[in-house]
């Protein structure tokens, strides 16, 4: 008797079908295909996410358990395990990396009226990276150490609403700063990194596309002061200067003048210094600005910890993108349902509960109504704990 359809096919919906076929048109993706067309090895992939299945027999074995209920989930069949190894080695990695990027467009669109906690007009991003550990002699193409392979995720994360809005994967041996060669500055925003992006000349080149960068400076940073600005050091504020560069090199890659900020944590007594290009927005803003780039950290810590992307399903360079882009795109996919339900559960919740539910028959906004809020005691006290500069 047929009840419904299973929470799975409703989560689909959710899905920009027609924008997904543009991105398999684009790269010819289901070209001479005959048993797993592109959106199925998807919607496996994602199966796969969901349910936090292992390996390439673990998905093989769950989805013939399933059945009947595949085929109401847009799964014609169950998958055998070497046709799914096949379709991840070979079909392009970029069909997935090009719908995560239309699924990020709907998240900022979605997210864009998020409350905001920084007395900021503009956007503001958090830039870093995160290394996956691989093994050597089953990922010799991941170049890192001697005697270690690791692939490296260089995201851009959006203050407002938590999500990423770049990714790009690279090889552990690739230097973070080179990253900033292959991003486009968005004028009036802000760009918060730490010091592994220190290079004055490709700062320069973010100066002059309008764009505000924040960082801290290194303890062996050359400058001359030129102007000071009076603060209050109740706030822990210590010192706002306009500096500029004394070191030859340094002064011929970033000839404009800087602003130094000199900030002391309350907590720790520990003293730090920010430079930016911006002089308008208030030195305190930019502290609580470097703060919160803790949030990509804790972004990093929940995908690794949530997401299958530390295990993969298979060795080459091709299944490892595309196996990291679909669980990017399952991601979004749950912050998008979370948005458009209303819903006051943690990511995390709502996860865990679809786990259970995927393929049972009820409406999807039953499943995830009744969901707990998250714990404000826990989810402050570990965010305090991973703010501590």
């Amino acid at each position: 008797m047929n009840e419904g359809r299973t929470v799975f096919a409703q989560l689909l919906d959710f899905l920009p079908k027609y924008e997904f076929d543009k991105c398999v048109a684009r790269y010819h993706g289901n070209f001479r295909v005959r048993k797993l067309p592109t959106y199925e090895q998807f919607l496996v992939l994602a199966f796969a996410q969901l349910t936090w299945r292992e390996s390439l027999r673990d998905i093989e074995t769950c989805l013939a358990a399933l059945g009947p209920k595949l085929y109401h989930a847009g799964i014609r069949q169950p998958t055998a395990r070497n046709t799914l190894a096949v379709a991840n080695e070979r079909r392009d990695w970029r069909i997935f990396a090009d719908f995560a990027q239309v699924l990020i467009q709907q998240a900022t669109a979605l997210y864009a009226n998020e409350p905001f906690r920084f007395e900021l007009q503009a956007a503001a991003y958090a830039l870093d990276s995160t290394t996956i550990d691989l093994c050597l002699s089953l990922f010799p193409w991941a170049t890192f150490r001697r005697h270690k392979a690791a692939i490296k995720l260089h995201t851009l994360l959006t203050l407002q609403g938590n999500f990423p809005t770049v990714i790009i994967v690279s090889t552990g041996s690739l230097h973070d700063v080179n990253i900033l060669d292959q991003l486009v500055w968005e004028a009036g925003s802000f760009y918060i990194m730490d010091r592994g992006y220190l290079d004055f000349a490709r700062w320069y080149r973010i100066h002059q596309c309008g764009a505000f960068f924040v960082t801290r400076a290194k303890q062996n940073f050359r400058c001359a002061r030129r102007y000071s600005r009076p603060v209050d050091k109740t706030t822990g504020l210590r010192f706002d200067q306009t500096v500029v560069m004394t070191g030859l090199n340094a002064r011929h890659d970033y000839p404009a003048p800087l602003r130094r900020i000199g900030y002391r944590d309350p907590e720790t007594g520990k003293v730090l210094v920010f430079l930016t290009n911006n002089f308008t927005v208030p030195a305190l803003t930019i502290a609580q600005l470097y703060r919160g780039r803790w949030q990509i950290e804790l972004f990093f810590k929940w995908i690794k910890q949530h997401l299958r992307i530390k295990a993969f399903y298979g060795t080459s360079p091709n299944a490892v993108r595309t196996q990291i882009w679909s669980a990017i795109a399952i991601y979004l996919l749950v912050a998008i349902l979370k948005k458009r339900l209303h819903l006051d559960a943690s990511l995390y919740t709502i996860l865990q509960i679809l786990s259970l539910t995927l393929f049972e028959k009820m409406p999807i906004s039953q499943a995830l109504s009744q969901l707990p809020p998250p714990s404000q005691l826990t989810d402050n006290h570990n965010l305090q704990c991973l703010l501590d500069f």
